[in-house]
């Protein structure tokens, strides 16, 4: 039987375990990354491990979040991270350099390498044949130390592309097609694959897009062949020694496969508030929009840019309109400007950002009240760009700047003949803005500005576990609404008990009070707990406020693990109807913890008692004996401690 793209660089860099679905493997990690908003937690807990230097092939720390300097706390992170990264033997990717998605496809991303970031969107660089998963920090931590990346062997899921898109339809409508197909739960466990005669009309950005935002289904990873379109791109980025082709057997084996015609696929948007809330453009209907902003790790890209310059040329934005453009690196930014397609956007009237998240992450750029914004984002939950009332629809850079002309959403086939685009046979090369480590890291001192705080780290777990249900919330929480993100929050990144006072008010106001007067306890969710972002932050807040467990209806991938990482309990009702039977504030127990945890290795089920209701809850968690010592333990810090 033969193997998938992704089983074959498993399988290249397998540690431990075996290929077979639903068991855990363990895999060397060739590459890192890190960016700002999680990297300050992952460079503190690197050095809580107490490992002289990195010991991957290449580890990069990239300022891209946090950019916004509106105090001193955003300025002393990068100040941090950049001495870490001296010191430590990672390269260090200054402010302005660009996002690390676009930047890390563009200058450092090679087919068939593993990589690690502590960003949710590192499957960007899936675009190139990259096996790259995004985890918590604590995780690329451990992985820049030598350490393995510990797993649940996914199920391969293949997407079948067949035709080719017709004008004006995009990369972006591709995967909105499978978000709107699989919907925001239904990568969970699995990696998504690319291929079909349809993939060979589809060149590097546009694969990155598809990958990036394969995030949005909860998969571990999405992946394309390397091939000859990825030998072009590398061959244009200066780095054809970087190409090694990868992909799937003749006879490989998926567990599911879909087939997209991409000769019927129309301009797509998702509406408020879910990425898989998919629609046709013409159906969405003209809404009259306030704001437009082009960017991002999903769109950004100079073959995205270059095609919102052409649409753009010789109009003027709509006067009801804000029209923000974010290029996703300094390449493209300069590319832009050498060619003439910057001033294009700017005549046009569109206001030109830094090479950063942005917009995003709610870092500026925040809609008016009511406000309806258009972005080529991946992400619309709700509250995200920071105005709470605002309806974001996320769509491709061909529909943002059509309606940023029309001023209503439009559907850009309206526009007539599409612009003929083509990338340029090879791409401005300056690495200027990347600083290489110290050869020797002895004599580098890290700096640490007052905003830098101890991060909580748990205990080993008790004989009996009380507390009380803290918070009962529904289903598809994400991690915006676990550790809000936005502009008046990031940076306090590295001061986990300032960020604490803030967990989970979108949904509650009074839970971090509740849970300090009650000296922690526990949360009740719904299902798809803890979607959306890697933040390990989602998991150091509770932490620091004394929660011990998290009884849901079901767990997005990354949070679970950041939780057992943190040494809380990710505990899955066997019953969902359970989740009705408890009310706030309602006396929980676990009783024998210590034994009831080692058992659920064996597959059997932990028991949670209900004093309140005078009734017993049973509840799952598939644990590894590695992950039963991790929670004994308190912790994947606690836990690397002690072996030594």
């Amino acid at each position: 039987m033969g193997l998938t793209t992704a089983q074959k660089i498993i399988r290249d860099h397998l540690i431990s375990g075996e290929l077979v679905a639903g068991h855990e493997v363990a895999i060397h990690i060739d590459q890192t990354l890190t960016q700002d908003s999680t990297g300050t937690m992952a460079y503190l807990q690197f050095e809580a491990i107490n490992i002289p230097r990195v010991k991957t092939e290449l580890s990069v720390a990239y300022i891209d979040h946090n950019t916004l300097q509106t105090g001193f706390e955003n300025a002393d992170d990068h100040m941090y991270i950049q001495s870490v990264a001296n010191k430590y033997g990672i390269r260090f990717s200054k402010p302005g350099n660009g996002v690390c998605h676009q930047v890390h496809i563009e200058r450092f991303g090679v087919p068939g390498k593993t990589l690690l970031g502590s960003d949710s969107h590192t499957p960007t660089c899936g675009g190139i044949g990259m096996l790259a998963i995004g985890a918590g920090g604590l995780d690329v931590a451990v992985a820049m130390g030598g350490g393995a990346y510990y797993l649940t062997m996914p199920e391969m899921v293949k997407i079948e592309l067949k035709g080719t898109l017709q004008p004006w339809v995009t990369a972006k409508d591709i995967i909105l097609e499978v978000l709107r197909l699989l919907t925001v739960k239904g990568g969970v466990g699995k990696i998504i694959e690319y291929g079909g005669p349809g993939i060979a009309g589809l060149s590097v950005p546009e694969r990155a897009t598809i990958t990036n935002m394969g995030a949005e289904l909860g998969a571990t990873t999405s992946i394309f062949p390397s091939d000859e379109i990825t030998l072009a791109f590398l061959k244009a980025q200066g780095r054809p020694q970087d190409y090694f082709a990868v992909g799937p057997d003749a006879d490989a084996v998926y567990d599911e496969t879909y087939t997209i015609d991409l000769d019927q696929l129309v301009p797509l948007v998702a509406k408020p508030h879910s990425p898989d809330n998919v629609v046709p453009v013409r159906e969405a209907g003209p809404i009259a929009v306030d704001q437009v902003a082009i960017g991002s790790c999903t769109n950004s890209s100079l073959y995205d840019m270059l095609k919102v310059a052409a649409i753009l040329k010789g109009k003027t934005i709509h006067p009801n309109v804000s029209l923000v453009i974010a290029p996703g690196s300094r390449q493209v930014l300069t590319m832009l400007s050498r060619l003439g397609a910057l001033t294009d956007m700017i005549d046009a009237g569109a206001r030109i950002l830094e090479s950063a998240c942005g917009p995003c992450i709610g870092m500026g750029q925040s809609p008016r009240t009511n406000g309806v914004s258009l972005r080529t984002i991946n992400r619309n939950f709700y509250g995200r760009t920071g105005t709470a009332s605002a309806q974001v629809y996320l769509v491709s850079p061909e529909v943002a700047a059509a309606s940023a002309i029309a001023g209503v959403l439009t559907d850009p086939r309206d526009l007539g003949e599409m612009p003929k685009v083509s990338l340029p046979a090879a791409f401005d090369i300056n690495d200027n803005l990347i600083i290489l480590p110290a050869p020797e890291g002895n004599a580098v001192e890290v700096v640490r500005g007052p905003n830098i705080q101890p991060f909580p780290v748990n205990t080993e777990i008790p004989a009996e576990i009380d507390g009380k249900a803290l918070i009962k919330v529904e289903d598809n929480i994400t991690t915006d609404h676990i550790m809000p993100s936005n502009a008046k929050l990031l940076p306090y990144r590295s001061n986990v008990p300032y960020l604490a006072d803030y967990c989970l008010t979108p949904c509650d106001p009074e839970f971090p009070a509740r849970a300090k007067a009650n000296h922690g306890g526990f949360i009740i969710a719904g299902a798809n707990y803890g979607q959306g972002s890697s933040r390990e932050h989602a998991a150091l807040a509770p932490l620091q406020l004394g929660v011990k467990a998290v009884l849901a209806k079901s767990f997005a991938r990354i949070h679970m693990a950041n939780l057992i990482n943190n040494g809380i309990l990710p505990l899955t009702f066997v019953q969902p109807e359970d989740y009705d039977t408890i009310d706030l504030l309602d006396e929980l127990t676990i009783s024998d913890a210590p034994l009831q945890i080692k058992s659920l290795v064996q597959g059997k089920n932990l028991v949670v008692q209900n004093k309140t209701k005078g009734r017993s809850i049973e509840l799952s968690l598939p644990l590894s004996e590695r992950q039963a010592k991790i929670l004994l333990a308190g912790g994947l810090l606690n836990f690397t401690r002690q072996e030594g």
